[in-house]
């Protein structure tokens, strides 16, 4: 069978919500052509139809501190990068941010940060039960790392909605590759099913193009994603930072990040699939690719126009300097020009 037909046959095959072995994963990335990105981008909109329709949710990014006690290889906040210019925001600015963030239309905050110990279970359980007090309609999630099953049960009851934890790669040794010794993928993965377990609607991913990444490293997150089976999955392409052991290295494909986008709607027709800030900057219509692709959730920045570009996990990053309700519009006008429009709802998967 020759390539391009394979590759189809591959993608009807997920269409019809059938199974694809390893062995067949790693044959649907290789070689993929132009055309074949088109058909399956083609295919994840039609998946994605019958759930979403033509809406596009939108998420408050909230970055409330870049301190990190770890030192992941590819990380610009990681704890030995001593040229990071660090910050905590406090309870009351983060508070300010919701306040914008509600008045512009957004039903979603997400809490995101490195794993800090000035922020304790109990001070991060007092933001969240605070914004749930004040915003119930809205839904609050956490991205602050790994924890413990009982840190996490203390913040699903204080209100915690979601919790976004990127698994970063499932093989483990690949895992080694990005990250010290003292860090583990069987943590992490540990983490994450006691997300589950305690009701949290669960967000994991990788990033596409990372340092010794291979197609069968592809194959083995896509297995994994099926086995948590997540009601989110945030992929982007890997991006360098200058003050990180993997600054001189090539970033990841946005075609291939594209392409991976329409395979995962095709194997979760109804995931919440973010078109990451990373698309957008290597890529000035990032965004509306990954949404043509089979993606549906944008995440503007509320965070303080002051500590936007501290946030820095990647160099160039996008919206550093934009006010929320500019980049808010600019994504409405964006979105409306490709036939999609941002919606005023919490956005729960279906």
């Amino acid at each position: 069978m020759e390539t391009e037909q394979c590759h189809k046959y591959l993608l009807d095959k997920l269409k019809a919500e059938q199974i694809l072995s390893k062995e067949e994963i790693i044959q649907l990335l290789t070689d993929v052509s132009d055309q074949d990105r088109e058909y399956a981008a083609k295919l994840a909109r039609k998946a994605r139809e019958p759930y979403y329709g033509k809406d596009i949710y939108t998420r408050g990014l909230i970055e409330f501190t870049n301190y990190c006690r770890n030192d992941c290889y590819y990380c610009g906040i990681r704890k030995s990068n001593d040229k990071a210019v660090r910050y905590r925001l406090t309870k009351q600015e983060i508070e300010a941010c919701a306040d914008a963030g509600f008045r512009l239309g957004f039903r979603t905050f997400v809490l995101q940060g490195g794993e800090d110990a000035y922020f304790t279970a109990e001070r991060i359980a007092d933001l969240v039960l605070t914004l749930k007090q004040k915003y119930p309609e809205c839904a609050v999630t956490l991205s602050v790392g790994e924890q413990s099953y009982e840190t996490y049960r203390m913040w699903r009851e204080a209100g915690a909605d979601r919790y976004l934890l990127r698994h970063e790669t499932a093989d483990v040794c690949h895992y080694r590759k990005l990250h010290p010794q003292k860090q583990s993928l069987t943590r992490r993965k540990k983490c994450l099913f006691a997300l589950k377990e305690l009701g949290y609607q669960v967000g994991s991913g990788f990033m596409v193009g990372s340092f010794g990444q291979t197609f069968q490293c592809l194959a083995e997150d896509l297995f994994f994603l099926k086995e948590l089976s997540p009601q989110m999955i945030g992929i982007g392409p890997f991006i360098p930072h200058r003050d990180t052991p993997f600054g001189r290295m090539e970033a990841g494909s946005v075609e291939l990040t594209l392409f991976l986008l329409s395979v995962l709607r095709l194997m979760f027709p109804k995931v919440l699939l973010p078109a990451t800030t990373a698309l957008g900057t290597l890529h000035p219509r990032g965004r509306e690719l990954g949404i043509l692709a089979g993606a549906n959730v944008v995440m503007p920045n509320l965070s303080p126009v002051g500590v936007r570009d501290k946030y820095e996990l990647y160099n160039n990053k996008i919206c550093t300097g934009e006010e929320a309700a500019e980049c808010r519009n600019c994504l409405e006008l964006r979105m409306e020009a490709i036939g999609y429009r941002i919606v005023q709802d919490r956005g729960d998967a279906k």
